[in-house]
């Protein structure tokens, strides 16, 4: 390798620890580019509003997981997908199509939250068994619950939550704008308040945080908690959006609520997060999907390459250690 080519790779990491969003909204700005190319500079505006709609969803559980994984090593929540497809069928339930019964159902859906959280804090503080594991655990019991529960259920959402899922304000999703306040909340939260700051000290040192006055296993149970209930808010949502609950409707959102927060520029170790990259992943996956559509590539090589595609983007941006923003 070149003195030049060292320097401008050494340039780019560099680049990339300082601001550590910036590559998810360059690989997201460059996919948008080429898909464009390819449709002959056709349907810019379906596109990225079709991306801001799918990339919201991602948005919303990718918030709570960075949460989670920015109380440290080993922390992360797999029980996202159970919760979203519970949560949405119990809100379905007793919504029962009506408008005057939305704030109910959502209530419900976020009890289911939270229930989910502390559940999921549980397994892994009384019983001593890793996140991983624990909340791999729960998803199996959520799972079955959901099934149990949204077994032959055929409810439509109550038409101003259709609306809210897949209208638009100015041309742009209102779910999206729903999507884009939560993260402003979550920002403050995050950075200008004692539980935010608390988060981001346990990552970095879970023992000196502890010294520190911390009330670490009070924290990371709320975060737990948190986690679940924008999962479960997210499942809403979706259920709103897809014309009803359905027990697969989360599936997808496993990996890419880890990957938008990895991706996004938060650090994988913990004690760094990054809200702002959270939604340039989110609109770096959807695109990115949308492109290889374009192409007609199948799904087993779409998914390769988006894996080799995201290890890429977490190369540049060194690693995905990022400092908060």
């Amino acid at each position: 390798m070149s003195e030049a080519t060292l320097t401008k790779s050494l340039g780019v990491k560099r680049l990339g620890r300082s601001y550590p969003f910036l590559f998810s909204f360059v690989g997201a700005a460059v996919i948008f580019a080429v898909t464009l190319v390819v449709n002959s500079f056709n349907g810019a505006g379906p596109i990225l509003t079709a991306a801001l709609t799918f990339g919201a969803f991602t948005v919303v559980v990718g918030l709570g997981q960075m949460f989670v994984i920015t109380t440290g090593p080993g922390n992360i929540d797999l029980s996202v997908p159970s919760t979203i497809a519970f949560a949405g069928a119990v809100a379905m339930k007793l919504m029962e199509g009506q408008d005057g019964l939305i704030l109910l159902g959502l209530a419900a859906a976020l009890g289911v939250g939270l229930g989910v959280g502390a559940f999921n804090y549980l397994l892994i503080r009384a019983l001593k068994i890793p996140p991983i594991i624990a909340t791999l655990s729960s998803s199996f019991i959520i799972q079955s619950l959901a099934i149990a529960y949204g077994r032959g259920l055929m409810v439509k959402p109550p038409p101003l939550l259709a609306e809210i899922a897949t209208g638009r304000v100015a041309g742009l999703p209102i779910v999206a704008l729903v999507a884009l306040v939560l993260s402003i909340v979550m920002a403050v939260v995050l950075h200008r308040t004692i539980y935010g700051r608390s988060v981001a000290a346990i990552g970095q040192n879970i023992r000196a945080a502890g010294l520190a006055g911390v009330r670490v296993d009070r924290v990371r149970l709320a975060t737990y908690v948190l986690s679940a209930m924008l999962a479960a808010l997210c499942g809403t949502l979706l259920a709103g959006f897809s014309g009803g609950a359905s027990l697969n409707m989360g599936e997808e959102y496993l990996l890419a609520s880890i990957a938008v927060v990895v991706v996004g520029g938060s650090a994988v170790a913990g004690g760094a997060s990054n809200v702002s990259g959270i939604w340039g992943a989110a609109l770096f996956l959807t695109l990115l999907v949308t492109m290889l559509n374009t192409f007609g590539v199948g799904a087993g090589v779409r998914q390769l390459l988006t894996g080799l595609i995201i290890i890429a983007v977490i190369t540049l941006a060194g690693g995905g250690k990022g400092r908060r923003h």
